[in-house]
C-alpha cells in the first residue's frame, strides 16, 4: 500500500496498492521533491472515469512502468471532484500547452508547482503519433537534467497565463443591450445545432443542458421562437431515446462517444442528473408532454434509489465500468432478454421496443434504445419485460460507486428536486430535499460556519469548499424556502451569501476567486467563470443572488448579481452558448422580475405559483421573514409584483391565474 491507502477518496484509493509511490496532493509531497530536486508527476483523474481506469491498468499498476516513476519523480494523485481548484488550475496550463484537455490528465510541475508539460491519456505502448507514458516521461527527465532553463522559463509564461482569469474586469463600454445579447445568444446555438440528431456540434457529443434550459427560458419569455423550442424537444427526444438514457434504471450518462446519443462511457454523474432533470422539468411545464414527465420521474428515481446514502445525502459517481469491462452492466442479448421475461409475448415486445438484434450495436451485445424517437411511453408488455430486466440487471455486479458527497453537486441537485417538488406536487421529493439540505448544514460545515467540499463514511468532512459549492448552496437553500415555505431556509441562503462574498470576493475587480482567501496558496488565484460540465461558480452566484435579492428585499445582492454579469459580458457577448447559464441569470436581471407573497394558508394559491414554470418569479409563502415583499401584507390573499408596482389581493385561483398569465386548472 503507497500513501493514499488512508484517504478518503474512492478515486485514490482504487490506486492505493499501485507499484508506483503515490502521494497525495500535500506539503510532504513537495517537500520530498525540492530534497530530490526532481519534478513532480501530477495525474489526475476521478472514480467513474474509464480512460482513468484503462491508463491505471496499463501503466500504474505495471511494476516496470512503476519504477521509471518512482526513479525520476515524486507523484502525486488528485481526485479532481475534491479539489476543482486544483483540476482547473492544472486543466488550463494543459489547454494552454495543447489547446485541448481532459482526464487523466497528466502534467509535469517544478517543485514549486509551475507546470511546464503535461497531456491526458498516454498509453504504455507508443502507437500512431501518441508517445508511451514511458517515452514522455525519459523525455521529461533528459531535459530537467540538461535543459531545466528553457523548461523553467516555459513554466513562467504557463504560470502567467494561469492569471488570465483572474484579471479580468467589468468593462460595459460598447456592450451589448441584455436583449441584443441574448439574440446573439439564440443565433448562436441555432448555428451549432444539430437538426438531425439534436444537441449541439460532433462527437463526441455532451448534453449541453444550460444551454437548452437557456432557449426554453427564453420561450417563456418570448425572445426563442417556436423552431428555437423545436431544437430544444429534437434534443431532449434524441437523447432520451438514445443509449445515452438508461431505458430501464433511469438517469444518464454523462457524454455519447458518437454524434447520435447512442454509446457513452456509461458513468452516471450526478451533477448531469441534476441539470437534465432540470431541463426535462422545464421542457414538461412549458409543453405538458408526458414524455418528458417520465424522463424526470425515471431519473429522480435512479438518483433516489442508488445514489443515496445511508444519511441521506447523495453520492457523486457510478462508474463506467463493473467486471473490468466498460457498459457491462448495462448491455444485453437477444436470448438475455428471453431467459429473463417470463412471459414471452412481452420479451418480444421488448426486443422489437428496444431494438434489441443479434448482431447488437456494442461489442456483440445490444445498448438498449428507442429506435422510435421520442415515443417513450411504453405499452403494457414493455412495461413488464422492463421491469423484470430491471430486477435482473440489478443481481448483476454494479459499477462501482463513488459514495464521497460533494456540497456542490448536492446542492444542484437540491435545487432540481425542490423546483420539482413544487411543479408535480411531489411530498416524497420535498421530503427527500429538505433530507439532503438537512445533511449539509450538519455534516459540511465545520463549527465556524465555513463549509466543505466532500465527506465520505470513513472520514468525514474534508477540504475547504470552493466558491461553486457556496453559490450552489445559495441556489439550494433559496429554492428549498420556495418548497417548503420554511424561512429557516432563507435565513440558510443569506448566511452562506455573506459568506460566499465574504471568503471569495476581488475587491480590486470584482467577481468570485475560485478559492476562499483562507485556502492553499496555488500558483495562480483564478476565478470560475466558463460554464462546462457543471454551472460556474460566477454564473451560479449570478443568478442565485439575483433571486435571493428578489425574495428579500436586500439591494446589495442584486447588485451584486448585476457585478458579476459586468464581469463577463464581454466575453460572453463573443462565446455565449460557454456561459449559458450566466445568460440565464442576464435575462432574470433585465425583468421584469415577478415577486409573488402568498400570506396566511393558501395551499392552493401556492400550488398556482408553483406548478408553472415561471423562470424570472420568486415565490415567498408560509414563514414570514424580514422583507419588504412581506409588509403590510393581509392573510388569505396572494399579492403579485412587478417592477416595484403590486396587483390587488388575488383571493381565488383564478384571479392568481390571471394575474400570472397562466391556465393552471
Amino acid at each position: 500500500m503507497n500513501r493514499l491507502a488512508q484517504e478518503s477518496s474512492p478515486y485514490l484509493r482504487q490506486h492505493a496498492d499501485n507499484p508506483v509511490d503515490w502521494h497525495p496532493w500535500d506539503d510532504v509531497a513537495f517537500a520530498e521533491a525540492r530534497r530530490r530536486d526532481v519534478p513532480v508527476l501530477l495525474s489526475v483523474g476521478y472514480s467513474a472515469c474509464h480512460w482513468c481506469h484503462v491508463m491505471a491498468h496499463e501503466s500504474f499498476e505495471d511494476p516496470d512502468t512503476a519504477a521509471v516513476l518512482n526513479e525520476l519523480f515524486v507523484n502525486v494523485k488528485v481526485d479532481r471532484e475534491e479539489r476543482p481548484d486544483i483540476d482547473a488550475l492544472y486543466m488550463d496550463a494543459v489547454q494552454a500547452m495543447n489547446g485541448h484537455g481532459g482526464w487523466p490528465m497528466t502534467v509535469f510541475l517544478a517543485p514549486d508547482g509551475r507546470p511546464f508539460f503535461g497531456g491526458t491519456y498516454f498509453p504504455n505502448q507508443a502507437r500512431g503519433n501518441m508517445p508511451s507514458l514511458l517515452d514522455i516521461c525519459r523525455a521529461v527527465d533528459d531535459a530537467w537534467r540538461t535543459r531545466r532553463d528553457d523548461l523553467l522559463e516555459h513554466a513562467d509564461t504557463i504560470a502567467d497565463e494561469l492569471t488570465r482569469t483572474a484579471s479580468l474586469g467589468a468593462d460595459d463600454s460598447g456592450s451589448l443591450t441584455p436583449e441584443d445579447l441574448l439574440a446573439q445568444a439564440l443565433e448562436s446555438m441555432r448555428a451549432q445545432f444539430d437538426a438531425e440528431w439534436g444537441g449541439f456540434g460532433r462527437a463526441p457529443k455532451f448534453p449541453q443542458a444550460m444551454s437548452l434550459d437557456l432557449i426554453l427560458r427564453l420561450r417563456v419569455g418570448g425572445q426563442a421562437s417556436d423552431d428555437d423550442l423545436a431544437m430544444v424537444m429534437t434534443s431532449l427526444d434524441a437523447m432520451a431515446s438514445g443509449g445515452l438514457y438508461d431505458h430501464l434504471g433511469g438517469g444518464f450518462a454523462r457524454y455519447a462517444t458518437d454524434a447520435f446519443w447512442m454509446v457513452p462511457h456509461f458513468e452516471k454523474m450526478l451533477y448531469d442528473q441534476a441539470l437534465l432533470a432540470r431541463v426535462y422539468l422545464h421542457a414538461w411545464q412549458l409543453t405538458l408532454e408526458p414524455r418528458y414527465l417520465q424522463v424526470l420521474e425515471e431519473t429522480v428515481d435512479y438518483v433516489l434509489r442508488d445514489l443515496r446514502s445511508p444519511g441521506g445525502a447523495l453520492c457523486s459517481a457510478e462508474d463506467a465500468d463493473s467486471e473490468g469491462e466498460e457498459g457491462r452492466f448495462y448491455v444485453w442479448r437477444p436470448e438475455e432478454i428471453v431467459a429473463t421475461v417470463a412471459d414471452d409475448d412481452s420479451a418480444q415486445a421488448a426486443i422489437a421496443w428496444y431494438g434489441v438484434s443479434r448482431s447488437g450495436n456494442f461489442e456483440g451485445s445490444n445498448i438498449l434504445h428507442r429506435p422510435v424517437r421520442g415515443d417513450l411511453l411504453r405499452p403494457t408488455k414493455v412495461e413488464t419485460a422492463r421491469r423484470a430486466l430491471l430486477a435482473a440487471r440489478n443481481l448483476r455486479v454494479r459499477p462501482g460507486l463513488d459514495d464521497k458527497v460533494l456540497t456542490e453537486w448536492n446542492a444542484l441537485f437540491v435545487a432540481t428536486l425542490a423546483e420539482a417538488a413544487g411543479a408535480t406536487q411531489n411530498d416524497e421529493w420535498r421530503r427527500a430535499a429538505v433530507e439532503v439540505g438537512d445533511f449539509l448544514r450538519a455534516e459540511l460545515r465545520r463549527e465556524d460556519g465555513r463549509w466543505l467540499r466532500a465527506w465520505h463514511p470513513t472520514s468525514g468532512a474534508r477540504h475547504l469548499a470552493v466558491a461553486a459549492d457556496y453559490a450552489a448552496l445559495v441556489d439550494a437553500f433559496t429554492r428549498l424556502a420556495e418548497a417548503t415555505g420554511e424561512s429557516r431556509w432563507l435565513d440558510e441562503a443569506v448566511g452562506v451569501a455573506e459568506a460566499l462574498v465574504a471568503l471569495f470576493w476581488d475587491d480590486d475587480r470584482g467577481g468570485l476567486f475560485t478559492t476562499g482567501h483562507d485556502a492553499e496558496v496555488l500558483v495562480a488565484r483564478q476565478k470560475d467563470l466558463v460554464d462546462n460540465a457543471t454551472p460556474s461558480a460566477n454564473s451560479t452566484a449570478a443568478l442565485a443572488l439575483a433571486r435571493l435579492g428578489a425574495l428579500t428585499g436586500d439591494q446589495r445582492w442584486t447588485d451584486t448579481a448585476y457585478t458579476l454579469v459586468a464581469l463577463v459580458l464581454a466575453p460572453a457577448a463573443t462565446h455565449p452558448t460557454a456561459f449559458a447559464h450566466l445568460l440565464a441569470a442576464v435575462d432574470f436581471l433585465a425583468g421584469p422580475t415577478t415577486e409573488i407573497v402568498v400570506v396566511g394558508p393558501r395551499p392552493d394559491l401556492v400550488t398556482v405559483a408553483q406548478v408553472a414554470w415561471l423562470p424570472n418569479a420568486v415565490l415567498a409563502w408560509g414563514t414570514p421573514y424580514p422583507s419588504p415583499l412581506w409588509a403590510g401584507r393581509s392573510p388569505g390573499a396572494a399579492y403579485v409584483c412587478q417592477g416595484y408596482t403590486c396587483e390587488l389581493p388575488a383571493t381565488t385561483v383564478a384571479d392568481l391565474e390571471t394575474q400570472l398569465g397562466i391556465g393552471v386548472t
